[in-house]
């Protein structure tokens, strides 16, 4: 049935079929033309893109299709053939889509022309047929027809074919690639191709993996790869990296972000393949090294191509982390399971990757080193640098997407338990990585306050680490800090003072053991502190507190006396520090930074250079404190010295003339060669400085001789000496002549040599900020003035007339007090007057101004500076002298009329013109006594602090201490010898009563307890001042000196300090006698850490210096120290028959041996330790010279310290050497045994409890490891606090009630007959002994007694006793007998002096000494005071900078008025001797303390034998010029005579042994007087007939041979202030040792002594006489 008419019928449309029909293929030998063929298949490419493929009938293209995949057109040799194909191929599969009309065999062939031929010619922009390649890049992306190619087979090669070509085309490394840049388009479509690869492939071939992953190593810097681990990348070198990353980078990121799940598991897999490649030999190696396999086949590492592939590897891994995390979700665990493996080299590569991946550093390295210049001007400031490390490179950049320590939390937690790893290799690789994740604050994202802190803290632990690599890489690490880094991250850690910090720890770092590490750690330091100038000079005290310490770090260091670090504080001084281009010539526009040195205009800082760097120079001095201060004046004070031999160098390399046709070359070659050698003595590495400047020397370089000279010159401004030693360098480094390394010797020389600091171009500035208004950098200015003044006079003589100007102007009157800044410019100027007197000015009107001031001046130290200057200033001293004289003392009263102004100038005067004072003596000495230092004006509180400082002493105070320095310079203005000795008697006594009796003058025992300390060490202070002429330090008794020696250990810190400092000022100068170096080791429980250590490297700086010059003085202390323990009031006394009074004494005695413990840990090594021991045997060969009663703790001292010794020598492991030589001791305070069977006795005795041995030898081992006592309860009172120190306390401390106590140190009776010498019978001896202890015996039984007789004999004086109503006689005051370069400046002191008549009249019971070794030890607690007990005061802790120098007597004379103390700083090698053998000094041998000749350089009294040569081991130097005083002589007995021929008039004597006196001879004894005379002024006055004499005689008289002066004579004469009977015991003590002694000792006087001779110098023995040292 026919459809209705006009029904509408819905029809689907027809599909469209292909309308080509022309032919593409063609028969052999019937080729279609090309062109023809092109017009072909552009008609066919044209249709087939215009057809749509829902529309199309697919059926109609299998023709076509058939034709397009035939080989002639996909393998046509036209490209554009090959291009229309490709077209019409891919419009095919996008129409036949999803079915392909396609054989598998036809899809490998078409895919093989896209691969191979189509897409790699998009690298050619250019070419003709591009836009047809472009057109089937985007089919294949769009259509993502590209899958195909997955399932053709053996498509691996093909996908790894179109990984690696679509790469090269992007990074434009492909054959075809023209270098012009590819379209954008292009870029996008081959990504898609490559992530729809990746999305729909099953897997991926490890070929096209491979691809990917090596994209990113495009991010690696060129030669990356060779910096070695640490090393970064400068930011010079970083500005020619890439600003952007590379496309195919880009592409590749694009990959593995839009596929992380698959990339991931592909990279995964890549990753693992390469680690058991790499390393799977090395685990089997592991697992058969447990195994205990020796099979040599097994593998022992990854090979160097191994390796190569690790890291590049875990590179990859760096930059993976940067642009997906994600794809490492898998390789993460991988990497924690290698932190655990058992081969270094993974654990190092899996170490360093995580500290970069939580930086977000890439494959590229971390970003340059921040740039800080200490020499840019004007300096950077915080703002300056940016809050986050930026690089000018992205591929530097520290980028992390997300926080590694969240995300992986766990193996975050492993990363950082590296920090223990056993490999240094690890825990440096860790220590840098750490480091970087600090500075770049994990690569962005940020670090909580805690783990920062943990990192900040892991970076303080590496710097401590035990191996030198990782302290060093840990120093490098900071390095790599900027300015805000530091102050953001580590100075919240603590500065640079606080110990514990990092910051403080890198401080202890230079002075590391390791040279590379202190190189290292200085340089660091320094340049933080350079490039923090600029905030410390505009006042961040954020900044000062964290980094202004700096230079106290830096310059504390040469204190370490060694050579290397020296050198390395000159570089980092003149090059960071104080750079010798700060500031540089051209500088930026920028703002000011203190407004002092530079004014703005238009965008440019204008400035003056000189003023710049001077203000540099004194804001580092005013960063300094007092020891690093002292350093860093040594450092400048020796550029004179070394100037001078750089010339003396100079002048012999001209006369060498290089070597050639020089005449007398021989000599000039000696000559060169001796100031070689003393170069030698003063840079590290000899035999290299020997020869570079050898090799200096012969290049004959004229031209840099006067650069040098130029450099040295003080007339030279600054700019002239910069540009020397620029263009010096410059020679050198140009020359072909010069080895390599020779400026490396040269530079520290010139260094040293020039005038750096010390420059007259400095000196304006100096003075202007020295003499301005107030300002933070006076004081420095000050200083740096007086160091000028003294050290480089020359180049301070030219701004004298601007001083005196000052001072004029400022000048005071009775109505107007002058300002504090004139003071310094006093104090300059006297400095300066004490160099070049001559070049001062003369004018009335300056010497009225100097008058003015001693008169009115404000302080009263104004004075004193103003009348040193003039007396050297004015032609008519007499007038000005006398006048200033009348109006300091006319009518002088307290509290009125600038009292102490005129006590200053009065002491002055009576140091500097004695001859002029000497009228005014009644005056003088009613102001000083009566009115001052016997009344007490100020009320007794009990509210007085103990200590006050200086600044905040009273009147009364200050003026009691003028009141002393005006006594002791009375008498040290005296030149006449008798003189001297009269009135320094009675001085000395009133000195000795102030440090007895703990600064105590009154009757009333009211003086306020601060002025007590005050007044103590002033005394102190005024005692080693005196002890430095012979004739004062005669008077000093044995028993005194052990007084004095205990103030080293007052309860108060700032008296410890102030006193031990001056001692050792004293000591390294020279000027005391050598027993005072016993007192320092007193500091052996010193509360305050910083400064026993700092005594400790004192005193092994002394020790080296004093071991270089072929002296024995540091081991001779041994003996003088034993003694000195032995009178300790610490000293243990004997246990009663408790078991538990034994326990604690040998606790006691354990403790006790600290002091030898201390002593041997400063001094002794295995070279001198024999010698040592020696004198430790030989006090036991004594009796005690001081108390024969006590003769017994000598000999417990002397067995302690022999165990000590040999305990010492085991735990070193040292050998001790045994010395056959005799070895002597000082006579004072050692008296001979009586017979040879006592000295047998004492021999075979040992003084020590059995139980001693076992005690000493852990003692030793850890002298901090406190030992525990049986019972402890027994040791607490009934309120449970303990109570054994006070026990002992109470047991050493003397008795002063009326009651005798128990003489418990006394011997028992049974044990000792009254006419027996011998101290100890009483122990039995045959006490367990170790091999030890009895090979230590002297068992006089194994040698010939004649031997022993003759040895003991050797040099001995010999006495004959007169009977005891012959006549009384003084008490003697045997001292150590010392002659020293008293008063003279050189460093090294010379022999010891003989002890001249001094009665020690006063009674020497043992002071209470609160801070003795039982109170020391608590001193920061208080104890209340007791009757019979002393009470134990808190030591302040508080120091005070503001010193007086009227209390602290900085500059009280000649010697030391206005120097800087310089007792610590490590000795400059002496200047060069002008010729050889002019060392020896002129002058007599002489027998030394340890039986050695020595040369004699006293003056003569006479004639007297030649001396022999002196035998080597000369314990003092010959080479000293001889001190003004003469020897002082002895009174009360004859003096003893070496045995050996000395010179005549010589006072040494030998401790030795001899025959015991007759039994017949007798002593009388001799009275004490109770020292309750009142004062008066006649006890001080000199007698009448000594008032005419002149005391400014050229020469004093020669001294009488022999003096006696009654003991009741001397009591008469000493200032006493109590009228108190003495305590009980040392009268009772007195007596008895009279009764029982009959023996030249100190407490037994015989009533005449005479001296027979027996031929030449030798002496008949009556008894054992004694033995001097030196």
């Amino acid at each position: 049935m026919a459809p209705r008419r006009g029904a509408e019928v819905e029809q689907e449309p027809a599909p469209v079929a292909l309308k080509f029909n022309e032919p593409l293929s063609w028969r052999a030998g019937k080729a279609i033309p090309i062109a023809e063929l092109h017009k072909r298949l552009d008609a066919l490419s044209t249709e087939l893109q215009e057809m749509d493929q829902e529309e199309t009938d697919k059926d109609s293209l299998a023709g076509v299709a058939k034709e397009l995949a035939a080989h002639t057109l996909l393998s046509h040799k036209d490209k554009g053939v090959r291009a229309l194909t490709a077209c019409c191929l891919v419009d095919v599969l996008k129409l036949c889509a999803p079915d392909a009309p396609f054989t598998g065999t036809q899809l490998k062939d078409i895919f093989t022309l896209f691969v191979t031929s189509i897409l790699p010619a998009l690298s050619d922009p250019s070419n003709a047929y591009n836009p047809q390649h472009k057109y089937v890049l985007v089919s294949l992306a769009e259509v993502k027809s590209i899958v195909l190619i997955q399932d053709l087979p053996n498509a691996d090669a093909l996908l790894a074919h179109l990984f690696t070509s679509l790469f090269d085309i992007i990074s434009g490394s492909s054959k075809s690639s023209t270098g012009e840049e590819i379209a954008k388009d292009v870029q996008y479509n081959m990504t898609q191709i490559l992530v729809t690869l990746v999305d729909e492939a099953a897997s991926l071939p490890s070929q096209a993996v491979d691809v990917i992953v090596a994209q990113f190593l495009r991010a690696s810097v060129p030669g990356s790869g060779k910096l070695k681990n640490g090393e970064v990348l400068d930011e010079k070198q970083t500005t020619l990296l890439p600003k952007e990353l590379p496309e195919a980078y880009n592409m590749a990121k694009t990959v593995c972000n839009s596929c992380p799940e698959k990339m991931g598991r592909y990279i995964s897999q890549y990753f693992n393949e390469v680690i058991i490649d790499c390393s799977g030999p090395i685990r089997a190696n592991v697992h058969r090294e447990g195994a205990g396999s020796d099979d040599e086949d097994v593998a022992t590492g990854p090979t160097e191509s191994d390796l190569r592939e690790l890291v590049k590897a875990h590179k990859l891994l760096r930059e993976l982390w940067r642009v997906s995390p994600a794809v490492l979700q898998n390789v993460i665990p991988q990497l924690e399971a290698e932190l655990s493996t058992d081969n270094v080299q993974l654990r190092l590569l899996a170490t360093e990757t995580l500290g970069d991946i939580i930086s977000g550093i890439g494959a590229a390295g971390p970003p340059p080193v921040p740039f800080m210049d200490p020499a840019a001007y004007p300096p950077v400031s915080l703002e300056d640098f940016p809050l986050a490390h930026t690089s000018d490179s992205i591929l530097t950049k520290p980028i992390s997407p997300q926080s590694f320590a969240q995300t992986h939390a766990g193996v975050y937690h492993n990363f950082m338990g590296r920090i223990k790893d056993k490999s240094l290799i690890v825990r440096s690789g860790w220590t840098t990585a750490i480091g970087r994740i600090l500075v770049t604050s994990a690569g962005g994202i940020g670090l909580s306050r805690e783990e920062e802190n943990v990192l900040v803290k892991g970076l303080g632990e590496k710097l401590e680490d035990g191996d030198e690599k990782v302290r060093l890489a840990a120093v490098k690490v900071v390095g790599t800090f900027s300015l805000r880094d530091v102050m953001t991250k580590l100075a919240p850690n603590g500065d640079v003072t606080k110990p514990g910090s990092v910051l403080f720890i890198l401080g202890d770092r230079v002075k590391d053991r390791k040279y590379h590490v202190r190189q290292e750690a200085i340089s660091v330091l320094g340049r933080l502190w350079g490039v923090a100038t600029g905030e410390i000079a505009k006042g961040n005290l954020s900044v000062i507190s964290a980094l202004g310490g700096i230079p106290v770090r830096v310059f504390d260091a040469y204190y370490a006396n060694d050579q290397d670090t020296q050198v390395l504080i000159d570089h980092v001084t003149y090059e960071q520090l104080l750079p010798l281009n700060y500031p540089p010539k051209k500088v930026k526009g920028a703002k000011a930074v203190n407004g002092n040195s530079q004014t703005q205009g238009n965008g440019h800082a204008s400035f003056d250079p000189d003023k710049v760097r001077a203000e540099r120079i004194l804001l580092l001095l005013k960063s300094l404190e007092a020891k690093s201060k002292k350093a860093f004046f040594a450092i400048q004070g020796r550029q004179s010295q070394y100037s001078e031999v750089l010339k003396a160098f100079l002048a012999r390399c001209e006369e060498y003339n290089g070597g050639v046709a020089a005449e007398n070359i021989k000599d000039s070659k000696n000559k060169l060669d001796l100031v070689i050698n003393w170069y030698t003595h003063s840079l590290p590495d000899p035999p290299r400085t020997t020869v570079d400047l050898q090799k200096y020397a012969k290049m004959h370089d004229r031209r840099s001789y006067q650069l040098l000279r130029f450099a040295m010159d003080p007339e030279k401004d600054f700019k002239t000496v910069h540009n020397s030693i620029k263009e010096f360098q410059k020679r050198i480094n140009e020359a072909s002549a010069a080895p390599a390394g020779l400026l490396d010797t040269l530079i520290p020389i010139v260094y040293r040599s020039s005038s750096l600091v010390y420059n007259k171009s400095h000196l304006p500035t100096i003075l202007q900020y020295a003499t301005g208004g107030e300002s933070e950098l006076q004081a420095a200015a000050n200083e740096l003035n007086l160091e000028i003044s003294e050290k480089m006079p020359d180049i301070f003589k030219n701004n004298i007339k601007e001083l005196c100007a000052i001072l004029h102007d400022d000048v005071p009157s009775d109505t107007k007090e002058n300002t504090p800044n004139s003071v310094e410019t006093l104090r300059t100027l006297a400095q300066f007057a004490k160099a070049r007197p001559a070049d001062l000015p003369k004018d009335r009107k300056f010497i009225q101004t100097l008058v003015l001031f001693g008169i009115y001046g404000v302080p009263a130290r104004s004075a004193k500076y103003a009348v040193n200057i003039l007396v050297v200033a004015t032609d008519r001293k007499e007038m000005y002298v006398k006048d200033l004289l009348e109006k300091s003392t006319t009518d002088w009263t307290y509290g009125e009329d600038h009292c102490l102004t005129k006590l200053a100038t009065i002491s002055e005067l009576s140091l500097l013109e004695p001859e002029y004072t000497d009228e005014a003596n009644d005056q003088i000495l009613e102001i000083t006594t009566q009115e001052l230092l016997l009344k007490v004006r100020t009320p007794n509180k009990a509210t007085d602090p103990a200590w006050q400082p200086i600044s905040d002493i009273d009147e009364e105070c200050e003026a009691k201490c003028w009141a002393l320095q005006i006594l002791v310079n009375r008498v040290r203005g005296i030149s006449e010898q008798e003189k001297a000795r009269e009135l320094g008697g009675p001085v000395m006594k009133v000195l000795n009563t102030l440090i007895f009796k703990n600064g105590e003058l009154s009757k009333n025992n009211d003086t306020p307890r601060h002025h007590k300390a005050r007044l103590t060490l002033k005394a102190a202070h005024l005692m080693l001042k005196l002890c430095q002429v012979k004739t004062f330090d005669a008077l000093l008794t044995p028993t005194a000196f052990n007084h004095l020696a205990v103030v080293a250990q007052n309860p108060q810190a700032e008296m410890r300090r102030s006193f031990i400092e001056k001692l050792q000022k004293y000591l390294v100068r020279g000027l005391l006698p050598l027993r005072f170096y016993t007192i320092i080791f007193l500091t052996a429980f010193e509360p305050e850490v910083g400064f026993r250590n700092s005594i400790m490297t004192w005193i092994r700086s002394r020790t080296k210096v004093l071991q270089a010059l072929k002296k024995t003085t540091m081991e001779l202390t041994l003996a003088r120290l034993l003694s000195l323990l032995a009178h300790h009031p610490d000293y243990p006394l004997k246990p009663n028959e408790s078991e538990d009074d034994d326990q604690t004494y040998l606790l006691e005695l354990r403790d006790h041996g600290r002091y030898i413990l201390y002593y041997l840990n400063t001094v002794a090594s295995e070279e001198n330790l024999g010698l040592i021991y020696k004198f430790a045997e030989r006090t036991k060969q004594t009796r005690d010279g001081i108390d024969a009663l006590q003769s017994e703790r000598l000999y417990v001292m002397s067995d302690l310290a022999q165990g000590i010794i040999r305990n010492v020598e085991l735990k070193n492991s040292w050998r001790m050497q045994v010395l056959p030589t005799k070895v002597n001791l000082p006579s004072g305070i050692f008296a001979p045994l009586p017979s040879h069977e006592v000295a047998q006795e004492i021999a075979e005795t040992d003084y020590l409890p059995a139980e001693m041995e076992d005690i000493l030898a852990a003692f030793v081992k850890n002298p901090n490891k406190k030992a525990k006592q049986k019972r402890k309860s027994d040791d607490k009172d009934e309120d449970g606090q303990p109570s054994a120190k006070k026990a002992k306390t109470s047991k050493s401390m003397p008795r002063t009630s009326v009651a005798k106590p128990k003489d418990r140190n006394a011997p028992k009776a049974k044990n000792r007959k009254s006419d027996d010498y011998s101290t100890s019978a009483a122990i039995s001896t045959n006490r367990r002994q170790s091999g030890r202890g009895a090979s230590s015996k002297k068992v006089y039984k194994d040698r010939d007694s004649s031997e022993d007789e003759e040895e003991m004999l050797e040099g001995v004086a010999e006495w004959e006793y007169i009977h005891e109503n012959a006549g009384s006689s003084s008490e003697q005051a045997e001292s150590d007998n010392e002659v020293g370069k008293y008063n003279s400046p050189e460093t090294n002191p010379e022999p010891e002096q003989s002890p001249g008549a001094g009665a020690e009249d006063i009674p020497e019971p043992k002071p209470p000494r609160p801070n003795g070794r039982g109170g020391r030890e608590k001193i920061a607690k208080s104890a209340k005071a007791t009757p019979g007990k002393s009470a134990k005061s808190t030591p302040a802790t508080k120091k005070n900078a503001a010193r007086k120098e009227v209390v602290e007597d900085e500059g009280d004379d000649d010697d030391d008025d206005f120097g800087i103390d310089m007792e610590d700083i490590p000795p400059i090698p002496k200047p060069l001797p002008t010729k050889k053998g002019s060392a020896k000094a002129a002058g007599k041998t002489k027998t030394n303390g340890v039986g050695q000749t020595e040369e004699d350089t006293r003056p003569k009294r006479g004639g007297g034998s030649k001396s022999k040569t002196p035998p080597p081991e000369s314990e003092d130097n010959a080479n000293e010029s001889p001190p003004p005083e003469t020897p002082s002589t002895r009174r009360g007995r004859a003096k003893a005579r070496d045995k050996s021929p000395v010179s005549e008039g010589g006072n040494d004597e030998e401790l030795s042994d001899t025959s015991p006196p007759p039994k017949s001879a007798s002593v009388k004894k001799t009275k004490v007087k109770a020292l309750t005379n009142p004062v008066t002024i006649e006890s001080l006055r000199p007698k009448r007939a000594a008032r005419g004499a002149k005391a400014n005689a050229k020469s004093p008289p020669p001294e009488p041979e022999e003096e006696e002066v009654a003991e009741e004579e001397v009591i008469e004469e000493i200032v006493v202030m109590e009228e108190s009977p003495p305590p009980a015991k040392p009268t009772r003590r007195v007596s008895k040792r009279k009764s029982n002694t009959p023996i030249a000792t100190k407490k037994v006087a015989p009533a005449k002594a005479t001296r027979t001779t027996k031929g030449k110098g030798a002496v008949k023995s009556g008894n054992y006489a004694m033995d001097e040292d030196e």
